[in-house]
């Protein structure tokens, strides 16, 4: 193995580490040298990641989004039914988000740059449901409605459920939420 593969797998793990103890535990009250003392490694070996511990926050945050989704969509190709695609979207990113603790989605509406990744994301979720949606529309199986529209919906729905929002005004945890989220959307929806 070549020195730059290695290094290229130690950061990856090194990635992948922090964002588990970034989802565990947050991250506002972690300094460099707690991070490092976690993960086992030095903060020399953290600062040729990052110049400071936000840009790790920010970057751990992307490279969970970006493993998240790739975990989303490859768990959707797997169905073909255009009903049965919206709803494992909706419930994959449910278990994709599912890790994130209190203390992590805190810090992540607090740190702007990290809210604006999650937004970003929401935003991208919106538009893949609408695009499922349109898939499901075309095939015949839902109901000619604005994509957009539902697609708005349901991320409003899911921001507001990772939020814990829908959890305080209703008592149903993530997982319930999102199964209703994908009960009523895809029942709404349906041609028949």
């Amino acid at each position: 193995m070549t020195s730059s593969a290695f290094a290229t797998r130690r950061r990856a793990a090194l990635f992948d580490a922090m964002v588990t103890l970034f989802l565990r535990d947050g991250f506002a009250h972690l300094a460099i040298s707690d991070i490092a003392a976690q993960l086992r490694c030095s903060k020399s070996t953290l600062y040729t990641l990052a110049d400071s511990k936000e840009q790790l926050a920010t970057m751990a945050v992307t490279h969970f989004f970006r493993e998240a989704t790739t975990e989303v969509e490859q768990r959707v190709a797997a169905v073909d039914n255009p009903r049965e695609r919206v709803i494992t979207y909706l419930l994959a990113v449910k278990d994709a988000l599912a890790p994130a603790s209190a203390a992590f989605m805190r810090d992540l509406d607090a740190f702007a740059p990290t809210r604006a990744l999650y937004e970003m994301n929401t935003e991208a979720a919106a538009r893949r449901v609408g695009e499922l949606i349109a898939d499901g529309a075309a095939a015949g199986v839902f109901r000619d409605v604005d994509p957009v529209f539902a697609a708005d919906l349901a991320a409003s729905m899911m921001t507001r459920i990772q939020r814990g929002e829908v959890a305080t005004a209703t008592g149903l945890d993530h997982a319930a939420a999102y199964r209703q989220l994908a009960s009523i959307l895809t029942a709404g929806i349906d041609a028949d």
